[in-house]
């Protein structure tokens, strides 16, 4: 139900007549621009995950993530402009616990350990309208449908180990009279969910020139569009332009990133995951 309703949204945004809209919107000399870049983000991760009632944080690590975009603009004020951006967000965690029984002189631990590997990549398809772009500040408004597909795996290890004296209750005191039996069981269960669900959002940009020449402060976000979960993802930054000629154009950016999934049941998946860091990014047109 949710993609029919975001597909009867994406039609609508795609062919409402917005000309009045775009009175202060000039396309860069009236061409085709195509724009290729990507970012290199060094994220935190907080929060947990897993299937109902069974959340757990699993230690997950500060790891590097990466995301490539491209994207066209073009003089046709009718028309949305398009970008399409592929975002990798993995991860890995464990967590492990040890418990232990005693009955007389037998005794049992048993040691539990699970390893766990998140992967909640996307690939966002966003079509926009430029609402507004004067030179110094610009301003975007447009939808995106967030295409996740990936897995998350978890690998539960356990191992028993019992103990027991043989040979009466001072056996343990007095070795000669008994010996020791160990005996050692492990049992390995992996569980695996994927998630492959599309979640349309609402898209925003803007750009603002600063006086330095070839420097801009910039942000970007996506927000859920439907309440059935809390979705977010913004960044601020600063670019500065390396190349800007009337052929081509190369920038880079520093900045940082935030972004929040709270799931309940997106394929029997549920999250409250918050990936938050700095990145460094790099942009050229044509």
């Amino acid at each position: 139900m949710k993609k029919i309703v975001f597909s009867v949204m994406l039609m609508a945004f795609f062919t409402a007549n917005v000309q009045a809209a775009f009175t202060f919107t000039p396309q860069e000399n009236n061409k085709v621009g195509l724009y290729l870049g990507g970012q290199i983000w060094q994220s935190e991760v907080s929060g947990f995950f897993g299937k109902k009632n069974t959340l757990s944080g699993f230690n997950l690590k500060k790891t590097q993530q990466s995301n490539y975009f491209i994207g066209v603009k073009h003089p046709f004020s009718m028309l949305p402009n398009l970008r399409i951006s592929s975002t990798r967000l993995d991860n890995v965690g464990k967590t492990n616990s040890t418990q232990r029984f005693s009955i007389d002189n037998d005794s049992t631990v048993i040691y539990n350990n699970v390893d766990t590997d998140v992967d909640i990549s996307y690939v966002d398809y966003t079509l926009y309208y430029p609402l507004f772009d004067n030179g110094l500040f610009s301003f975007d408004l447009g939808l995106t449908a967030r295409d996740f597909d990936g897995a998350v795996t978890e690998t539960d290890t356990t191992t028993t180990v019992m103990t027991s004296h043989d040979g009466g209750l001072d056996a343990e005191e007095h070795p000669e009279h008994g010996h020791i039996v160990t005996e050692t069981t492990t049992t390995i269960a992996t569980d695996k969910i994927k998630t492959n669900d599309i979640e349309p959002m609402l898209y925003v940009a803007t750009n603002i020139n600063l006086p330095l020449r070839g420097l801009s402060v910039f942000g970007q976000g996506d927000f859920l569009l439907i309440a059935d979960h809390s979705l977010y993802d913004y960044q601020v930054g600063l670019s500065y332009d390396l190349v800007d000629s009337s052929v081509v154009a190369f920038n880079v950016t520093l900045g940082y990133r935030i972004l929040k999934m709270e799931f309940e049941d997106v394929d029997n998946l549920y999250t409250e995951l918050e990936f938050k860091g700095v990145f460094f990014g790099v942009m050229t047109h044509f």
